[in-house]
């Protein structure tokens, strides 16, 4: 694979002389068949990877978005390059390759980072940035709306059958979405996603962020999806975070901008408590059993302090009451 990423590499014209084996590449890696950095004879780096064939018109699709983003103003993102053909996606070697350009960060410090108020800062800028330059997607590049409820139904469904402790556990979280979330879901105002939008899918520099990788899941999902997945990615690194300054300050700025709706707010716990259903398919899939176990305490504590947050965010909860 190696070999092969040198000659794919001259594909975007790089006169590639090394692999890069000592770089971290940001990201998950499951996201391609293989990666890696490739260094040019100018010193440039770039990020190779193999994708499978049949992903390539999802994977197309993604690069056409990203591109439309950056021609939007969108900043912080960087598209993947085009070939000396003007493509973004080509075969060498039997096998279809990708590229983009490296990009060198900061690890964060865990949960430490979870505490930082100018992260949620920044995090809550890029959002307002992706909703100005998103707001005229062609329809070509749009998907159709996704369902967390549907996810959830189809998710629960098997976790029945195959968890039925798991499933035990999980009963009162679903009847907390039934009341509170259900009535509301099919009224909530959609927009583009990034879709999986938490601080692990960012690089960082010691005090900036540099960029938003990973755009796997980008699409049409209610609007306050985004905010309510990286809420919640905050507090399992530490529940005490939910009321720190980073989701404070996030909250704060992104109330401030006014592109979210007064009923995306008034679920954004639930919503939270919904979107974890996909991190909790997850580790049932890994058979993560610890972290299985940390993702329904997690859920249980949500939604039992679902209103004392919300108040505290100084949002209007949608208890009823």
């Amino acid at each position: 694979m190696e070999e092969a990423a040198l000659r794919a590499a001259g594909s975007w014209g790089l006169e590639a002389v090394a692999l890069r084996g000592d770089l971290a590449i940001s990201g998950s890696p499951e996201r391609s068949e293989f990666r890696c950095v490739v260094e040019g004879a100018d010193k440039s780096l770039v990020v190779l990877e193999i994708i499978q064939s049949h992903d390539r018109e999802k994977k197309q699709a993604i690069s056409d978005r990203l591109e439309f983003l950056a021609r939007n103003g969108l900043s912080r993102i960087h598209p993947y390059l085009l070939n000396q053909d003007a493509r973004q996606i080509i075969e060498c070697d039997g096998h279809l390759w990708q590229a983009s350009p490296y990009l060198p960060g900061v690890p964060l410090d865990r949960p430490t980072y979870a505490f930082e108020g100018w992260r949620g800062r920044v995090m809550a800028e890029f959002l307002v940035e992706l909703r100005q330059a998103s707001q005229n997607l062609p329809e070509g590049l749009a998907t159709r709306p996704f369902s967390i409820l549907s996810y959830i139904d189809t998710l629960v469904g098997q976790i029945r059958v195959r968890e039925p402790g798991v499933f035990e556990k999980l009963v009162p979280i679903l009847s907390f979405l039934k009341k509170r979330l259900v009535p509301e879901h099919g009224l909530l105002p959609v927009a583009f996603c990034h879709g999986d939008y938490h601080p692990m899918n960012m690089i960082w520099s010691q005090a900036g962020l540099k960029a938003v990788i990973d755009w796997e899941f980008c699409g049409t999902k209610p609007e306050i999806y985004d905010a309510a997945l990286l809420i919640g990615c905050i507090g399992i690194e530490d529940p005490d975070a939910l009321a720190g300054p980073l989701v404070r300050e996030f909250i704060r700025d992104l109330k401030a901008a006014q592109v979210l709706s007064t009923i995306s707010w008034r679920v954004l716990m639930e919503m939270i408590i919904a979107i974890r259903f996909a991190w909790l398919a997850e580790w049932l899939r890994t058979k993560d059993s610890e972290m299985i176990e940390t993702e329904t305490v997690y859920l249980h504590l949500l939604m039992s302090h679902a209103d004392d947050l919300m108040a505290l965010w100084h949002i209007g909860s949608n208890s009823g009451t």
